[in-house]
């Protein structure tokens, strides 16, 4: 892939091309529709899509953040209604929904395209977020650090306030270094999902929370990504090239056939954290409430605690644990997994 002498530039990818699956039994009863979570009003007049963006529209131009949808979600009005107010060509639709690694690629070829040597923001648009501006100070700090040295990869971590089996967990470098000083930690080791006690000991050890929101380079995240994973580089390499060009749909759908799913936490950054872990950095972030709504429970859970339960799609909250209850007895697992 070529190479530019740009001045670097910060942009963003929105990660909106999820399926959800697990909250939709919640979804189904709360509105009597499949929509997607990303795209649903929990509460105030913003979907989580529109939360997302707008709390990245703090320190990223809206011109310069991609955000990437999957083509069967243009069925909803509510999506078609969303996205139509974002800035021309930063929309990207992927034809089917191959997990975290092919979608967060497809955009990041789009605007490797137009700025071959930004500094790039990831978010993922399911993430409850009551502190915006601390989190977004934090992300701030993230990109400043990248800047210093483009050989960066920082991720953002959140300290844990109980042992969450159905997160992802960042096990910072326990070694102090100059960096600490930063607030920067090297990583150690990536654990998703881990049991109950595995968790536990994780948080004992300095454990975090893995927010999945990530600063990079793009040279430098292709670069490793052409090492740890060349199956997924080289189908996008194809996808690259043909951006902008007649050919586009083409490629993508044909790439997009042949490609199995990768998910980006197990397939990119697990293999990097062994292999190169001098370029991955944790940055502990602490003092503000984050969740990754993935399961009815923690929707009600958190918005109990923060007071906006009654708030919730304009529902009562008799009514609200009318649901949660008939969720809870169908599926007695389902309100205790997440996506």
């Amino acid at each position: 892939m070529a190479q530019s002498s740009r001045l670097p530039v910060r942009c963003g990818i929105v990660l909106a091309g999820g399926e959800g699956k697990r909250l939709q039994p919640f979804i189904h009863r709360v509105r009597a529709d499949s929509l997607p979570k990303q795209y649903v009003n929990f509460i105030g007049s913003r979907s989580m899509l529109e939360h997302t963006t707008h709390r990245a529209e703090k320190i990223i131009p809206s011109d310069r953040l991609f955000t990437v949808v999957k083509r069967d979600h243009l069925r909803y009005p509510e999506v078609r209604r969303q996205i139509r107010c974002r800035p021309t060509g930063t929309v990207v639709v992927q034809p089917e929904n191959k997990e975290t690694g092919p979608g967060l690629f497809l955009p990041l070829m789009h605007l490797y395209k137009r700025y071959p040597e930004s500094v790039v923001v990831v978010f993922p648009s399911d993430h409850f977020i009551l502190e915006e501006d601390l989190f977004m100070a934090y992300v701030g700090m993230a990109c400043h650090l990248v800047e210093c040295d483009p050989g960066r990869l920082v991720l953002l971590g959140v300290e844990p306030d109980r042992a969450e089996p159905e997160y992802g967990y960042v096990l910072p470098d326990g070694h102090g270094n100059d960096l600490e000083r930063l607030g920067l930690r090297k990583v150690r080791a990536f654990i998703e999902k881990p049991e109950p006690h595995t968790a536990r000991e994780l948080i004992l050890r300095g454990g975090l929370w893995s927010t999945m929101v990530m600063v990079f380079r793009t040279n430098i995240l292709l670069d490793l990504s052409r090492v740890v994973a060349p199956a997924l580089y080289r189908s996008f390499e194809q996808i690259w090239e043909a951006i902008g060009t007649c050919r586009e749909r083409r490629v993508v759908e044909a790439a997009y056939q042949r490609m199995k799913p990768v998910n980006f936490s197990t397939g990119l950054l697990q293999p990097l954290a062994r292999e190169h872990c001098s370029s991955l950095f944790v940055l502990p972030v602490r003092g503000l409430r984050w969740c990754d709504w993935g399961s009815g429970r923690r929707v009600v859970s958190v918005l109990r605690e923060t007071g906006f339960l009654g708030r919730l799609h304009g529902i009562s909250e008799d009514r609200l644990f009318k649901i949660w209850g008939g969720l809870d007895s169908e599926d007695p697992h389902y309100l205790f997994d997440a996506d």
